[in-house]
């Protein structure tokens, strides 16, 4: 079991402090703070599973929904994207941007990203490496879109990646990765 807090970084100007797990009433959640370099932040993505929030502490927040306007919220403001809504986030200042947040309810949102900052550092920060990709995709496809990744890519090329790499030996160091979370065909939680 990992203590908290622990900081995760992804090599292209992002970084993520888990501060741990917030039990309530109304579900569990995973508590972050994060910070952003001017332009960072990830790509269009949806978190099929999970309502996500972020609060700004310092600096200017960009976002946008997929097939909306964007949108900037500043010190104070608090942007909330409920499960399965497509979206991006970016440092849309000159200056670092801080938040705090909450993805709820956890699922594997700790181990994934985890994963996805550490291939990004290994990769110089550019995108996580290809095997990686296809093993994050492919087993937490229940949770978890890169929607900036072509449909073809996601759905045929990252799932044959995937087989390749699992007939290379290529996923060792996923030995312990949790598994997903499992849903019906209507896409809850079973």
């Amino acid at each position: 079991m990992r203590s908290y807090p622990y900081t995760i970084t992804n090599g292209a100007g992002e970084e993520l402090t888990f501060k741990g797990v917030t039990h309530g009433p109304d579900g569990d959640r995973a508590d972050v703070e994060g910070l952003a370099e001017p332009g960072a932040g990830p790509p269009m993505h949806v978190h099929h599973l999970q309502d996500e929030a972020a609060l700004v502490v310092t600096g200017r927040l960009g976002y946008q929904v997929l097939g909306q306007e964007r949108k900037f919220a500043g010190p104070g403001e608090v942007v909330v994207w409920p499960a399965g809504t497509p979206h991006k986030w970016w440092n849309a200042g000159e200056t670092e941007l801080r938040m705090t947040g909450w993805c709820k309810p956890p699922g594997n949102i700790e181990f994934y990203l985890g994963a996805v900052f550490a291939s990004m550092r290994e990769n110089s920060g550019r995108r996580p490496g290809l095997f990686d990709a296809a093993f994050l995709a492919t087993r937490y496809r229940s949770e978890f879109a890169m929607l900036a990744v072509p449909t073809v890519v996601r759905r045929v090329v990252l799932p044959v990646a995937y087989l390749v790499g699992r007939a290379l030996g290529k996923y060792d160091k996923f030995r312990d990765a949790p598994e997903p979370i499992a849903v019906n065909a209507a896409g809850s939680r079973l």
